[in-house]
């Protein structure tokens, strides 16, 4: 019998020593995005790539200093994205595409994953960061979405920044419009939107989304960035995803929320509820991905596209940024 035991708790041990130890969630972390579209390696000139790069790097650096030193995912994600609509290489702030009358109509939305408190602005035009209208929208009004010029008035009066509009018109954007007017076509004109989901050391879960909008676009066109449920989402329960991408069908197919729903009433994984979801939006004809932070700590880059710029860095000291979909 001793002999039989002895051989049993071998095997058991020799079991238990081959099995993977299981990863630690991270404390924290961060996912960023500055937008999904057309990105080939051929037509990236070395200076571009590392500009983008490093943009994207800086606004990972904002965020993790507010996590790191305890701060709230809602904190982390809005300074991540602040960062961003201050770089005029991403569409959204200082570098937002124009409309067909050569302006700047910028969208925005932030939500938090502990009570699922939301806050949206749409067509704002001397808001230097939309970012902050949107998070003074939740946390001041008891309304989630405001639209136009009187979004311009109330950030104002509440202190928020403003800039003239010619702040946010940029030689480059300029020729884009000029480009998209006279009928010519380049990718990377087309793509924008910025974003970010966090989870803190609380497991509270955050996201924000802020853009330009499409190149060219119809004054008065409102996307899927300030759309919660389409562009942004964040629930505790569930996930915090960012979307980018064509608008029309983010919306259409619910993506945000949809995600968030699979994570919870199908069990999936961040990665396999981006997904399916992507693929809805692909049958719909619609492009983009989508950056998205599960409750139990799987995340996703995802893409239906050549490449997004993207970014991750948690507390086990992961940091990491991309812009192709290879990498």
């Amino acid at each position: 019998m001793k002999a039989v035991i002895a051989g049993l708790l071998a095997v058991t041990l020799s079991a238990c020593a081959n099995m993977e130890t299981p990863v630690a969630k991270p404390e924290w972390t961060l996912l960023i995005h500055g937008g999904a579209g057309v990105m080939r390696r051929a037509e990236m000139t070395p200076e571009i790539d590392a500009a983008y790069r490093a943009g994207l790097n800086d606004a990972l650096e904002a965020g993790t200093k507010v996590l790191a030193s305890g701060g709230e995912a809602l904190d982390a994600v809005e300074a991540a994205v602040r960062v961003l609509e201050d770089n005029p290489n991403f569409n959204a702030g200082r570098g937002a595409v124009l409309t067909r009358e050569g302006v700047a109509e910028l969208d925005a939305s932030i939500m938090d994953g502990r009570d699922r408190s939301a806050g949206a602005v749409a067509q704002v035009r001397t808001v230097k960061n939309p970012i902050r209208a949107a998070r003074h929208v939740m946390e001041t009004t008891g309304r989630v979405m405001f639209a136009g010029p009187d979004v311009d008035e109330m950030a104002k009066a509440a202190g928020v920044e403003i800039v003239p509009p010619e702040y946010f018109i940029t030689p480059r954007r300029q020729e884009a419009l000029q480009r998209a007017m006279a009928g010519s076509f380049v990718p990377m004109d087309r793509y924008g939107t910025v974003g970010a989901v966090a989870m803190d050391a609380k497991g509270n879960l955050a996201a924000a989304t802020s853009t330009g909008g499409l190149n060219a676009k119809p004054p008065g066109r409102v996307g899927d960035s300030p759309i919660i449920g389409a562009g942004t989402y964040a629930d505790n329960d569930s996930c915090a995803v960012s979307a980018t991408g064509d608008g029309e069908y983010f919306i259409r197919a619910s993506v945000a929320r949809m995600i968030c729903a699979r994570v919870a009433m199908q069990d999936m994984t961040a990665e396999q509820a981006a997904g399916a979801t992507l693929a809805e939006v692909k049958a719909l004809g619609g492009t983009g991905g989508v950056i998205v932070l599960s409750h139990d700590g799987s995340t996703a880059l995802s893409m239906n596209t050549e490449g997004m710029f993207r970014g991750r860095a948690d507390s086990t000291g992961k940091r990491e940024v991309g812009i192709y979909v290879d990498e």
